[in-house]
C-alpha cells in the first residue's frame, strides 16, 4: 500500500473518530436537555455512551484493536480497567455506607 492511500486511510479514520467521539459527547447533553427519562434509563443511557466512547477512543485514536496490537499492551489495558473498576467501585460502596451511616438507616 502507498504512502497517500495509508495516510488517507488514516485521516479518515481519525475524523470517523472524531465524529463519533462528537457525536457521544452531545447525547448525553440532548438526554440531559430532553428529560422524560425516569432515573435508572438515563443513568444507563449516559453510562452506556461513556462506555462506547472510551471504546471509541481506543479503537480510532489510541489505534488498539484485538488483531494488531501486541500482548502485552492488551495486558496492561486489562489490568488498567481492572484498576478501575476496583477504584470507582469501592469508592461508590464507601460512599454509599457513608451515606447510609449519616442518615441513619
Amino acid at each position: 500500500m502507498s504512502d497517500v492511500k495509508r495516510h488517507k486511510r488514516e485521516v479518515r479514520n481519525y475524523l470517523v473518530g472524531f465524529g463519533l467521539a462528537v457525536l457521544l459527547t452531545i447525547i448525553p447533553f440532548a438526554i440531559t436537555a430532553a428529560g422524560g427519562l425516569s432515573r435508572t434509563w438515563f443513568d444507563l443511557a449516559i453510562l452506556l455512551a461513556a462506555v462506547v466512547q472510551v471504546l471509541v477512543h481506543l479503537r480510532y485514536f489510541l489505534h488498539i484493536d484485538l488483531r494488531h496490537t501486541p500482548r502485552e499492551n492488551l495486558l496492561a489495558l486489562g489490568f488498567t480497567g481492572v484498576l478501575m473498576v476496583l477504584m470507582i467501585g469501592g469508592t461508590l460502596w464507601i460512599m454509599g455506607n457513608l451515606t447510609a451511616r449519616m442518615m441513619g438507616t
